[in-house]
């Protein structure tokens, strides 16, 4: 069946973007929206937006605001050495003894925080809408 000609226009442009930016799985715009849809890396761009953090004052604030209530030392270094490597957060490391790490946003980063939050702002504004949409779709299911 032949897709109508604005249906075919529209997939011809998504193709064409996607051939543009790449579609494989290691695509930037792949991972980065997968990164920013996980469990933890959104509220970690927020928080950093804030300032510089030290690893423990990090870890604390992230328990702190999270649902979850609990992130492990080795998922927090996990989620910030990927922010790191696409060029987000900046990790600074002391000569002290012990050495001071600490972590703050760089300037790709603070612009991603800022379209992050953008996005949150909008699904905060929708959150009743959702909710309709959401218990419209469960009474349709249980019936």
């Amino acid at each position: 069946m032949a897709l109508p000609d604005d249906l075919e226009r529209g997939m011809a442009t998504l193709a064409e973007e996607m051939a543009r930016y790449g579609h494989d799985r290691e695509a930037p715009v792949r991972e980065v929206m997968a990164r920013l849809g996980d469990r933890w890396s959104m509220l970690v761009l927020i928080v950093l937006a804030m300032g510089e953090w030290r690893h423990a004052d990090l870890k604390r604030a992230l328990v702190r605001l999270s649902s979850e209530q609990a992130i492990s030392q080795r998922v927090l270094t996990l989620k910030l050495r990927s922010l790191e490597r696409d060029g987000f957060v900046l990790r600074t490391a002391t000569d002290h003894v012990p050495p001071r790490v600490s972590y703050t946003l760089t300037p790709l980063g603070r612009e991603l925080s800022v379209q992050a939050r953008h996005l949150i702002d909008w699904v905060n504004a929708q959150s009743e809408a959702i909710r309709i949409a959401r218990a419209g779709f469960d009474a349709r299911e249980d019936s």
